[in-house]
């Protein structure tokens, strides 16, 4: 049905140790040179636990400071962004013999920085992204003429992508991302198509890609980001796509700010 519909318009995720007092009391037999070397040879072994217990404190306080300023530099942090979307399709000659050309959109969406050691980071993502593309088949038929066409597919995407710091502020990143398309439609200003075609019936509901992008923040917390995402599954149900493949591709240009 979906190629039918092109052809028709001519486009084809702690301690244990207490003193011990088992000393003198159980003892029933010494001299006075026995009683000095067991008071002595107990008070040593009070200065070693004593000692022992002053290191396992002392540890424990830097280790305590160490984490805290940790947590403090390198704590998961949370943003948001909003940037612009250009987005296309693969095998567009399928689609109309002059191919198809770029839609452009926008996305906006949540972002989460997980750190993971002194150079590595986990960055997920919730993100609304306007996909899709648009065809440019003229008709002169006396009847009407039709301009562009815009096919509009639009996502809920989850990025989770693996960051690696090149320099400070400046990291790449790469990782996968699943879609769960919310929107599948055409749209022509030029003929009346009853409204917007609706094409949710034909769209797959789950769409997966791999992205690889750069990002690079500010001391204060602003963000400036790029991405192109490859779509690994085909976006139009197998049973409307001919035994052919269309993926989405997008391209985005994008700014955020992480609040903490």
């Amino acid at each position: 049905m979906f190629l039918c519909f092109l052809r028709r318009y001519g486009v084809v995720y702690v301690l244990p140790f207490l003193l011990d007092f088992d000393l003198i009391v159980n003892k029933t037999c010494f001299t006075t040179k026995n009683l000095y070397l067991l008071i002595i040879n107990d008070k040593f072994k009070i200065m070693k636990k004593l000692l022992f217990l002053t290191a396992i404190a002392v540890l424990t306080f830097n280790s305590s400071n160490a984490q805290e300023d940790t947590s403090s530099d390198e704590g998961i942090s949370f943003g948001v962004k909003v940037g612009g979307n250009i987005s296309n399709t693969s095998n567009g000659k399928e689609i109309s013999d002059d191919g198809t050309d770029n839609r452009y959109g926008f996305n906006v969406g949540a972002v989460v920085h997980i750190p993971i050691s002194e150079k590595f980071s986990l960055q997920p993502e919730v993100v609304y992204s306007q996909q899709g593309f648009t065809t440019n088949t003229e008709f002169n038929l006396d009847l009407f003429d039709v301009g562009n066409v815009d096919w509009r597919f639009d996502y809920i995407n989850i990025p989770v992508m693996a960051s690696y710091e090149l320099v400070k502020g400046l990291t790449i990143q790469a990782g996968p991302q699943i879609g769960f398309n919310i929107n599948a439609e055409v749209f022509n200003d030029d003929i009346d198509l009853g409204g917007d075609f609706d094409l949710s019936d034909e769209t797959n509901t789950l769409d997966f890609g791999a992205g690889l992008g750069a990002q690079y923040e500010l001391d204060f917390g602003l963000f400036f980001q790029v991405r192109y995402v490859w779509g690994l599954s085909n976006y139009i149900d197998s049973e409307d796509a001919d035994n052919e493949t269309y993926s989405n591709r997008v391209g985005s240009l994008s700014v955020g700010y992480f609040f903490n």
